[in-house]
């Protein structure tokens, strides 16, 4: 019965068969191998299993151990097979088929027993993989006791550290550790002993030969079967080169930026002051000085010398109260112009220490070693000046700091001359400004004069044809006027002193007051009036709408010379007033249209009709301090549309008494 029953209960795969291979008896394990539970003197051995050799080829079922033994009458001790069961799960067995005989030796059956080695071999094999892994791997992986003592090795960690498995093992895990970094141990058996894993720390580690080695390390704690933890296992990532990699980039970034910076600074100013500050900051970070200076190359009273112009990392005073000769060995190849100075150690180079009164560097002088000087030469090819670089150590200057040096004074050459240029051009500005001015003044008093004389006679009864010519001349003598009233606005505009009075003003009546006056005066054209009918009030400068408007209409009846009409209206859409002066002129081209609002310009083909080319530049500045927006439509032979808007409310008067 005890026999019995420990079969029965077996968690091995036990079935006995007759000699034609009929199941007669099997255990609950046996079933559950089995699929199901088979009928006893019913079902074969094989029951619905399909068999395959270990490398995975099928196997014939008489081929099998169990049909070898029915067939031979011999044992199989533990021979591998693999079978799929009825839901095709395949399980790899380790089969002991044993004959039965009775007394007279006749085969009765057989007695099996099938062990289930599916898991034992995937563990085996995933342990294969692991140790292969390990053993392949580029990585640092070892393990340790909790007392910090080396217990495995691999290549890897060969590799990176340089002891080989025989010199570490039984050593203490502090042979890789830097003395500044032991107390980073103490943390992570700390951690490994709380059950806490370690992930990607980065930090140092010792070579044998003594050397740094940056590594990313991730820790994990090692346990037994039951639980408790033992050890910790340890994988070491070599990232040296990672970290070179990004301090490079970030070192290169930081170099983009700075020069970005020079290059935004040297294009957008032109005060020469704030140009060199941050030539010489930006150059100063970019090769690791300790200071950087920018010396010009001037001439006194007592020869050639040179004068700091700016100075970064350090204060002024250490070397302002130097004397400084322009002609010592040292600096005259810098500025002579001959090229590009760096020296690993200045005190070393033949020129050095061979000037008086120091010979050599100064007392209380900044300690310099490093020396880099690069030469700023202008367009013309004149030395400007000098950036001169220094540094306690030797060798801090690299090649590639005079490459870089070499483009930022290029382009600090040309940001000199730009503002030099530029401080002509502002003086000749000045100077423009101020005879436009006196011209405007001086034209404006005989035109007055004459325009009075004119008048007077032209009340003196005479003949018609001193009265035509008088007439001709009062035209012509507005024509003057208003030419030069153009010339002395545009200065006021450029030189943001053009004045408005704002109030409010009826838009309606002003037009109206216009078109009485171009009614009357003008026999060529009939000029129409569309539109608002009733009082229309805004805020504004009324002589200087009043201005844009007379503009306007002598516009269209300049360029519409063939044309007998001339379109006025005035609209109101939503919070804006609209006037539009259309005519039936000689029209715009699309590439002429993106010109007409500078100064002076002229389109082809109209130099026989008067102008300077100034009304829309004024009209536009005009319009552009109400608030308000041109509105031009034009096409070539057909017309052209000239106009503008103008605010009403009450946000955006507010908006123009704030201006």
């Amino acid at each position: 019965m005890i026999f019995e029953q420990l079969v029965k209960e077996s968690p091995l795969a036990i079935y006995t068969c007759d000699a034609s291979g009929r199941v007669t008896f099997f255990n609950a394990a046996a079933a559950t191998l089995w699929g199901r539970e088979p009928d006893l003197l019913k079902d074969y051995w094989c029951g619905s299993w399909k068999i395959f050799y270990p490398d995975g080829r099928p196997m014939e079922l008489d081929s099998c151990p169990m049909a070898l033994t029915l067939k031979n009458g011999k044992p199989f001790n533990g021979e591998e097979i693999v079978i799929q069961q009825p839901n095709g799960v395949l399980r790899s067995l380790l089969v002991y088929p044993s004959p039965v005989f009775d007394e007279k030796k006749i085969l009765l059956g057989a007695y099996n027993t099938l062990v289930d080695i599916t898991d034992k071999k995937s563990n085996d094999e995933k342990h294969e993989i692991l140790s292969a892994i390990v053993e392949s791997s580029d990585d640092a992986i070892l393990s340790k006791g909790l007392d910090g003592i080396i217990k495995s090795w691999n290549a890897g960690a060969q590799k990176i550290f340089g002891y080989t498995e025989e010199e570490v093992l039984g050593k203490h895990i502090t042979i890789l550790i830097p003395p500044a970094l032991i107390s980073e141990e103490e943390v992570i058996i700390s951690n490994i002993k709380a059950g806490k894993k370690i992930d990607h720390f980065h930090t140092v580690r010792l070579h044998k030969d003594g050397h740094e080695i940056e590594i990313s390390l991730t820790v994990s704690p090692i346990k037994d079967a039951f639980g408790n933890i033992t050890g910790a296992s340890k994988v070491a990532r070599d990232i040296s080169e990672l970290k070179k990699a990004e301090r490079l980039a970030y070192q290169f970034a930081k170099r983009q930026t700075l020069l970005n910076s020079i290059g935004i600074t040297i294009s957008e100013k032109l005060d020469v002051k704030e140009i060199l500050q941050k030539v010489t900051d930006a150059t100063t970070e970019i090769t690791g000085a300790a200071f950087g200076a920018f010396f010009y190359n001037t001439f006194d009273e007592t020869g050639e010398s040179f004068m700091l112009f700016t100075l970064s990392g350090a204060p002024r005073e250490v070397f302002e109260k130097f004397g400084m000769p322009r002609n010592t060995a040292i600096f005259h190849s810098t500025f002579s112009g001959e090229g590009i100075v760096r020296l690993d150690d200045v005190t070393k180079d033949p020129r050095y220490g061979k000037n008086a009164p120091h010979y050599g560097m100064p007392a209380g002088h900044l300690a310099v070693v490093s020396y880099l000087a690069v030469p700023v030469i202008s367009s013309s090819g004149d030395v400007i000046g000098g950036l001169f670089f220094g540094h306690p150590e030797a060798g801090i200057f690299k090649a590639e700091h005079e490459e870089i040096l070499a483009s930022v004074a290029s382009q600090a050459a040309v940001a000199l001359d730009n503002s030099k240029l530029f401080e002509e051009v502002m003086a000749l500005s000045e100077k423009k400004d101020e005879f436009i001015a006196l011209a405007s003044h001086e034209l404006k008093t005989p035109l007055t004069s004459l325009k009075g004389y004119l008048q007077m006679l032209q009340k003196e009864k005479g003949s018609k044809t001193s009265e035509f010519f008088v007439e001709k001349s009062l035209k012509q003598l507005d024509r003057l006027g208003s030419l030069v009233g153009d010339l002395l606005d545009v200065s006021k505009v450029e030189a943001g002193q053009l004045q408005f009075n704002f109030d409010f003003f009826d838009l309606h009546k002003t037009i109206e007051d216009i078109l009485e006056t171009f009614r009357y005066n003008t026999t060529s054209h009939i000029i129409s009036f569309t539109g608002v009918e009733e009082q229309l009030m805004v805020y504004g400068d009324q002589q200087r709408i009043e201005q844009v408007i007379i503009n306007l209409f002598n516009n269209a009846i300049k360029y519409s010379p063939h044309a007998q009409q001339v379109f006025v209206s005035l609209e109101v859409n939503k919070d804006q007033a609209i006037v539009i002066v259309k005519d039936n002129g000689i029209g715009l081209s699309k590439q002429q249209q993106k010109g007409i609002f500078k100064r002076f310009f002229r389109a082809e083909g109209v130099a026989h009709i008067a102008g300077l080319g100034l009304g829309l530049y004024i009209s536009k500045e005009i319009i552009d301090r109400h608030q308000g927006s041109f509105i031009v439509k034009s096409e070539v032979g057909v017309g052209s549309e000239f106009g503008f808007t103008i605010p009403l409310k009450t946000n955006d008067i507010q908006t123009i008494l704030t201006m």
